[in-house]
């Protein structure tokens, strides 16, 4: 798969983008680098990858627990099918799903099925509202977005792989509007106004500045629309946060980890009204664990024997808050 497929993915998003002013002419350069001019230097074994999987018409079902591609003419030859799990697997780690790839199933890391099961019914209807993902992963809930009605999705991560495990999923499903840029939230600029309901789940433990983040996801929404936030918190009243003195269950890049209270309250002086939260949930090693498709530890080699995180802080629970934009 050369720079050509990439060039032309990269026109089709930005035309999707056009009428997210002031966003598209930043999404557009940021893309247009990191995907063509210096791209990641793993990209073109990616690309490779996705070649393997066989050109085959599908059907993509995005409304159950597990994305699902079938094909909607002959089923793929035994050649297809060990050629689809040999680019699949060139696609590892899987971290965010599952996916079912015409009978291969991708049991990845994380059941974010559970994570959507839990919050689904507490959200505004999607049907026919515009909608962002930030930090999206691999794309699996915007898929599921798309699922439960939505007229268009975008998700943005910076992780190059999730990019290409996006577009694995695409490439049997080409007019779905559903659309991934490899970007920060912090790198768009400007009060975009441009989504009905915007989701940030697992990014805000990871930003120095948690309050920046949630103005940021205030201003790309529309006057009146809705955010749903899932995050890690900690026990206690409104005035507690924790801050991890290094690493938080063997991860670097965490920062604030509030209580529910505390979430509430930074909401609140951040421009959100209606501010509720709807689920608050540990996380197992049922939920995250290491799988075939994710080979690396993962939550049970990150806990002690007192069920402790390994730096001796609480296990990890998260809350899902959902918002209004005044």
């Amino acid at each position: 798969m050369s720079k050509d497929v990439l060039r032309t993915y990269h026109r089709a998003l930005t035309e999707a983008v056009a009428p997210l002013t002031p966003w598209v002419e930043t999404l557009d350069t940021l893309t247009r680098e990191r995907l063509i001019d210096a791209p990641h230097g793993d990209l073109p074994r990616w690309l490779s990858a996705l070649e393997k999987l066989p050109p085959v018409t599908a059907r993509c079902d995005v409304d159950a627990a597990t994305v699902t591609l079938s094909s909607t003419g002959d089923p793929l030859t035994p050649t297809q099918q060990m050629s689809l799990e040999q680019g699949l697997r060139e696609l590892m780690p899987w971290r965010k799903g599952p996916f079912n790839f015409f009978d291969t199933f991708i049991d990845t890391e994380w059941r974010s099925d559970w994570k959507w099961q839990r919050l689904s019914a507490h959200i505004s209807s999607l049907a026919g509202r515009r909608v962002l993902d930030v930090g999206c992963g691999s794309g699996y809930h915007c898929w599921r977005m798309l699922g439960a009605g939505a007229d268009f999705v975008l998700g943005i991560d910076p992780t190059i792989l999730f990019l290409v495990q996006y577009l694995a999923v695409k490439r049997y499903a080409p007019e779905a509007p559903v659309w991934f840029a490899p970007l920060r939230m912090e790198e768009l600029p400007g009060e975009a106004e441009a989504f009905d309901t915007v989701f940030s789940m697992g990014v805000l433990y990871h930003r120095r500045s948690p309050l920046d983040h949630l103005l940021e996801l205030r201003a790309a929404l529309a006057p009146g629309g809705e955010l749903v936030l899932e995050t890690l918190v900690v026990a206690g009243d409104a005035q507690t946060v924790l801050m991890p003195e290094d690493r938080y269950a063997a991860m670097r890049n965490v920062f604030f980890l509030p209580s529910t209270g505390m979430l509430e309250v930074w909401l609140r002086r951040t421009g959100f009204t209606d501010v509720r939260v709807v689920d608050v949930s540990p996380t197992t090693t049922q939920e995250q664990r290491a799988t075939d498709w994710m080979q690396f530890q993962s939550l049970a080699d990150f806990l002690d024997a007192s069920g402790q995180t390994r730096e001796g802080y609480p296990p990890p629970v998260r809350a899902v808050l959902v918002a209004r934009k005044a």
